[in-house]
């Protein structure tokens, strides 16, 4: 059972639009996963912006991958390594800790998940 940054059980992140590098929903990593796609958030206008200028268009729908395009208020698995770019940049989106897998402590403190905690 995989485990959240908070030592519980890892809940569901978000199914609309569905997410997780599995697709099942969480935010559950494993070797295949380069991207670490661990940080449950909820995406704001100003972190979607953020993440295009970065070369990471997450809004625009790509319906070829079956991918709507996230808006304000979606949940979304964040790569570890891009949640961490944004809130240095001071543009993190909220965070879903229940829903945020344990493996992101190797990139961020448990105190700046807390301090953006939904």
């Amino acid at each position: 059972m995989a485990q959240n940054v908070l030592g519980g059980e890892l809940r569901t992140c978000g199914t609309d639009p569905l997410t997780g590098f599995y697709r099942n929903g969480c935010c559950d990593t494993g070797g295949e996963d380069a991207g670490v796609h661990t940080v449950c958030a909820r995406v704001t206008a100003e972190f979607l912006d953020f993440s295009r200028e970065q070369g990471n268009d997450l809004s625009t729908p790509r319906p070829e991958f079956g991918f709507a395009g996230l808006v304000p208020g979606d949940r979304w698995c964040l790569c570890a390594d891009r949640w961490v770019e944004a809130h240095v940049a001071g543009y993190a989106p909220p965070v879903v800790l229940e829903a945020t897998h344990a493996r992101t402590l190797d990139w961020v403190d448990l105190d700046d998940l807390r301090a953006h905690a939904v």
